[in-house]
């Protein structure tokens, strides 16, 4: 028994000390686990480390390159669709030039269209013709004696232009004597000339002395001066209204003068009438010879530089940028400097730049129109000769125009300080030397629609249709917003797409519609034995585009006979009732005039 009891204990000894050894063969097991698993963990966690030191490294190389390139590249280019503000953002290359946005590639060249240029295809087919029918009276018939017509005229060169023309008309339909009329000497340019220092008097009585008797000055009655009396006549009379509102006070009094005589002619009387104007603007109103004479040698000297030239009449003057409203990207330089100068006008409503632009009645910038005319196919070896008075942000904003066109020319660059000095101080004088070399041009470019770009275009039609470009700003201006997504081929077919109908062409705009001195369409006419394109094809396009005003000439501003009030501020057509008091409105049509 008792060796039974020892051989148990022995047993269970060793099964124990079995047992104990497994628990530490475990715990030993464990415990390698765990260093292995910290040891796995630490060899990670060193990688990781490692990594996240790459990956630091290299951001910071990121980071390093990305201020380099901010420190050391230009500054971004103007993105404004309007007024760009570094010039020297424009390069020419040996094959293309870069406007400023650095996105439309601008070809150097105008390209091959096909067509001239400089001339209308269909202007053989026309011709002037201003010569009275057999059942138009004389001056000797008709004129009364002691009824004498006086005439105060209003605005600038080409308004009071207007004024004569039409004072010529009315003396006529009034059977009386016209006195010289007055020029305007309290508008805003405060010019003194009077008629004789402008015009030659005497060609004027002679050249119209079948149609009207016209004197220098008005006669003494009885050896007593007359006491003419003055009053003025609505816009747009014509010839029964004169014969009503005027007729009964000359009879009376002998002498009437009126006043602010600025289209208040009807555009529309009968044929003999409209030829009478005719005669008096392209043959009766003629210089005189000292500002005939420079105006030559300026003609001249701009064919010396090229064969072929464009005169641009620009009309981005800092007064004309504030009347109108228009904003040109210039940010709150602009408009406090704009917006100092439109205070003049105080009853001015604020205006909205967006909607006047998007109605066609801004002015083009300068790089606008350069853009415009590259688009037509005028190429960088174009001479251009620019009538402007201060264009403003001046060379800043001339910049692109003069990057585009290089040859740049005004009277003040091709003539002499001492040339120019006779006429520097009269801006009526100056006026007339640039409307001089704009009428001799071989390409007119208008940049609005006032009285010198219709007076010249009127006049470029009755003397063979040479092309007078006006610039289609409606739809132009959704163009070069947009210009920086699209090809330069692209732009280009737009710009010569939309400039149909605003070309100059004969028969571009319906007769009688718009003023006559840009339509003179009763003095046009077709050459006999001839036919027209148009004629040859009746039911041609081309045809019916020639014989109907298109849609967008139709919304340009128009002098409407039905609009009694129609005034020369060529930016507000209708608008102008409700913006102006008539208190400004004599200020306001004289200084935006031409």
């Amino acid at each position: 028994m008792l060796m039974l009891k020892n051989l148990k204990q022995l047993i269970f000894s060793v099964e124990m000390k079995k047992k104990k050894r497994e628990r530490n063969n475990n715990n030993i097991l464990l415990q390698a686990s765990n260093e292995l698993f910290i040891g796995l963990n630490v060899i990670l966690w060193r990688k990781r480390h490692r990594l996240f030191s790459l990956i630091s490294a290299v951001s910071g190389c990121l980071l390093l390159l990305l201020f380099a390139f901010s420190v050391f590249t230009p500054p971004p280019t103007a993105t404004d669709h309007f007024l760009s503000h570094h010039p020297s953002a424009v390069k020419k290359t040996e094959v293309v030039e870069s406007n400023f946005d650095m996105v439309l590639q601008v070809p150097a060249s105008g390209g091959t269209l096909g067509r001239d240029l400089w001339s209308s295809s269909q202007s053989k087919f026309y011709y002037g013709c201003s010569n009275a029918s057999k059942s138009f009276q004389s001056a000797g018939m008709k004129t009364h004696p002691n009824r004498y017509l006086m005439i105060a005229t209003s605005g600038g060169l080409n308004q009071q232009r207007t004024g004569i023309i039409d004072a010529v008309v009315v003396a006529y339909i009034l059977n009386a004597t016209l006195v010289i009329p007055k020029l305007d000497q309290h508008s805003y340019w405060k010019d003194t000339s009077g008629f004789a220092e402008i015009f030659n008097v005497d060609w004027f009585i002679s050249s119209l002395s079948r149609d009207v008797e016209i004197i220098k000055e008005l006669p003494r009655n009885e050896g007593k001066a007359w006491i003419p009396r003055s009053m003025r006549v609505p816009r747009k009379c014509n010839s029964k209204c004169y014969q009503i509102r005027v007729l009964p006070v000359l009879n009376k009094k002998h002498a009437v003068e009126l006043t602010k005589f600025d289209y208040r002619l009807s555009n529309r009387l009968e044929t003999d009438l409209q030829k009478l104007r005719c005669r008096v603007n392209y043959q009766a109103l003629r210089f005189t010879d000292s500002i005939l004479e420079l105006g030559k040698i300026l003609v001249e000297r701009m064919r010396m530089k090229a064969k072929q030239f464009i005169a641009l009449h620009l009309r981005f003057e800092p007064d004309m940028l504030a009347f109108s409203g228009c904003y040109y990207g210039g940010g709150e330089k602009e408009r406090g400097e704009l917006g100092a100068i439109r205070k003049r006008w105080k009853t001015l409503h604020v205006s909205n730049p967006e909607k006047v632009r998007r109605h066609g009645r801004c002015p083009l910038t300068p790089e606008e129109v350069g853009l415009m005319l590259r688009a037509l196919g005028f190429g960088s070896d174009v001479h251009i000769y620019v009538a402007s008075g201060e264009v403003y942000r001046g060379e800043e904003t001339l910049a692109p125009l003069k990057a585009l066109f290089p040859n740049f020319h005004s009277k003040e660059t091709i003539a002499t300080k001492e040339e120019l000095a006779p006429f520097s101080s009269f801006s009526g004088r100056m006026a007339a030397l640039d409307y001089i070399v704009c009428d001799e041009s071989d390409v007119f470019v208008t940049n609005n629609n006032g009285n010198m770009a219709r007076i010249l275009a009127g006049r470029r039609r009755y003397f063979g249709h040479k092309p007078t470009i006006r610039p289609n700003a409606k739809k132009l201006y959704k163009l070069f917003l947009d210009r920086n997504n699209m090809t330069w081929d692209e732009f280009a077919s737009k710009v010569r797409t939309y400039q149909i109908g605003f070309m100059g062409e004969p028969k571009e705009v319906k007769p009688g519609k718009g003023e006559f001195h840009e339509n003179p369409d009763s003095c046009i006419c077709q050459a006999n034995g001839l036919k027209t394109p148009q004629e040859d094809d009746e039911n041609s396009k081309e045809r019916k585009e020639g014989a109907e005003v298109s849609d967008e000439q139709q919304q340009q501003p128009q002098p409407l006979e039905e609009d009694p009030d129609w005034t020369d501020i060529f930016y507000l057509d209708k608008e102008l009732p409700d913006v102006i008091t008539k208190q400004e409105h004599t200020e306001v049509e004289g200084f935006f005039s031409d």
